[in-house]
C-alpha cells in the first residue's frame, strides 16, 4: 500500500472566546497510514492533565480540541501535529479569551450572482465578533450541511459556501446567519443558474444577418423585371396625322419601354401605315375629281 505524508485539508482557525464560554479547535487531516495526532500549547505538549477540562479526540481524520469554559489563563497559541512513517504536518491557531462581548458584524456580505450551468460557485462572508460567532448558511430558509456538492469552508474570519457544480435547481435565495452571545446578524443574496435553454440565443442573432441579405438580393434579381413591365405598359403608336419628322421617334421609344420585343428596329422600318394613307388620299382624290 502506497504511503502518503500527512496533509491538513482543513487547518486550525483562531478563536476569540468570551470568558466562561466554550472554545473549540478543529482540523481535518489526511495521510497513509493514518497519522498520529499530538496537541501543543505555546510549544508544550498538551494533555488533559496539563490543562484541566480540555477534551481531545481524533476520528475519521478529524482532530478536535475543546475547552468547555475558558478563562484568561487559556489564552495562547495552540498547535496540532500529524505524524506517520511518510512525514509530518503542523497547523497552528490562536485562542484569545476576553471579558468583553462584541456582537457579530459582516465585514464582507454575500453578493448576488448569475452563472452558467456547471460553473463553480463561491458564496463568501467575513464576520467579526467576540466571542467568535457561529456561522450558518441557508437556502430558501433550509440550513445547508457540508457535503461533497456543498462544502462549508472557514479561513480565519472568512466563511465560504462552495458549490462544486451549479445546476438550475440550485437557484434561489441564500442567507448567512452569524450569532454569538452578543447578538445575531443576517445577510442574503440571490443566485441564478442559467440552464441549457439560454445558449441558443446566439443563433437568433446570426440568422437575420445571413438570410436577410440573400432575400434582398433575390427580390432585386427576380421581382424587379415584372415590376418594370407593369410600370411601363406597352404604348400603342397613335395613328399618324401627318408626315411630321417627330412621328418615327415615337415608335422606338414605345419599343424600348416594353423591353420584350424581339426586334424593336423592325417597327421603325415598317412603311405599311404610310402606304395605306397614300392609297386613301389617292382614292379620295379620284372620286372628288370625277364627281
Amino acid at each position: 500500500m502506497a504511503t502518503q505524508a500527512p496533509t491538513f485539508t482543513q487547518p486550525l482557525q483562531s478563536v476569540v472566546a468570551l470568558e466562561g464560554s466554550a472554545a473549540t479547535f478543529q482540523a481535518q487531516v489526511s495521510g497513509s497510514p493514518v497519522p498520529e495526532v499530538s496537541w501543543f500549547r505555546d510549544g508544550q505538549v498538551l494533555s488533559a492533565a496539563a490543562l484541566p477540562g480540555v477534551q481531545i479526540s481524533f476520528s475519521d481524520g478529524r482532530a478536535v480540541l475543546s475547552i468547555p469554559a475558558v478563562t484568561a489563563a487559556h489564552s495562547g497559541r495552540f498547535s496540532v501535529r500529524a505524524t506517520n512513517g511518510a512525514g509530518q504536518a503542523t497547523s497552528t491557531a490562536e485562542l484569545l479569551v476576553t471579558a468583553e462581548t462584541v456582537p457579530p458584524s459582516f465585514l464582507q456580505r454575500l453578493q448576488s450572482s448569475t452563472v452558467r450551468q456547471g460553473s463553480q460557485v463561491k458564496l463568501s462572508v467575513r464576520v467579526s465578533g467576540i466571542p467568535s460567532p457561529g456561522v450558518k448558511f441557508y437556502r430558501e430558509g433550509a440550513e445547508i450541511q457540508s457535503s461533497t456538492d456543498f462544502r462549508l469552508l472557514q479561513e480565519g474570519d472568512l466563511y465560504t459556501l462552495l458549490i462544486a457544480e451549479a445546476f438550475p435547481e440550485d437557484s434561489g435565495t441564500y442567507s448567512v446567519v452569524a450569532a454569538n452571545s452578543g447578538g445575531r446578524v443576517t445577510c442574503t443574496a440571490e443566485l441564478l443558474v442559467q440552464g441549457e435553454e439560454a445558449v441558443p440565443a446566439k443563433k437568433t442573432k446570426t440568422t437575420p444577418q445571413i438570410r436577410h441579405p440573400r432575400e434582398e438580393k433575390k427580390m432585386e434579381g427576380v421581382e424587379t423585371p415584372p415590376l418594370l413591365g407593369h410600370k411601363t405598359p406597352p404604348r400603342v403608336p397613335p395613328k399618324p396625322a401627318s408626315k411630321s419628322p417627330t412621328q418615327p421617334s415615337l415608335i422606338p421609344k414605345a419599343a424600348g419601354g416594353r423591353q420584350q420585343s424581339p426586334s424593336p428596329v423592325r417597327h421603325v422600318k415598317t412603311p405599311t401605315p404610310v402606304r395605306w394613307e397614300e392609297f386613301l388620299i389617292f382614292h379620295f382624290w379620284l372620286e372628288f375629281k370625277y364627281f
